[in-house]
């Protein structure tokens, strides 16, 4: 494969993996409930998102920041919202994860 090749690959790869969070986070503001999100989960992730992002811009690989930053602000929307929406629903008494 051609450098060009092997870019476009990464940049096709993380375009998929990172639109595959927008029904997520659709989700979870359409219905303004998080209960059945993992906070540990998309805490850790978040992080590990968040790691890869620096890797990327280390070794300057636009395929690997670029898909990192959308994923990182996908990602970090939802554990936003899961951390709103828990506390609203336990203040409200509501059975919240």
């Amino acid at each position: 494969m051609t450098p060009a090749a092997i870019e476009l690959l990464g940049l096709l790869a993380g375009t998929l993996t990172t639109i595959s969070f927008v029904p997520q986070v659709w989700q979870v503001w359409k219905s303004k409930s998080a209960k059945d999100i993992s906070l540990g989960m998309y805490a850790i992730f978040v992080a590990g998102v968040a790691m890869w992002l620096g890797y990327g811009l280390l070794v300057g690989s636009a395929p690997v920041y670029l898909a990192n930053t959308v994923t990182l602000i996908l990602a970090g929307a939802v554990l936003v919202m899961k951390v709103i929406f828990d506390r609203r629903d336990k203040k409200e008494g509501h059975d919240a994860r």
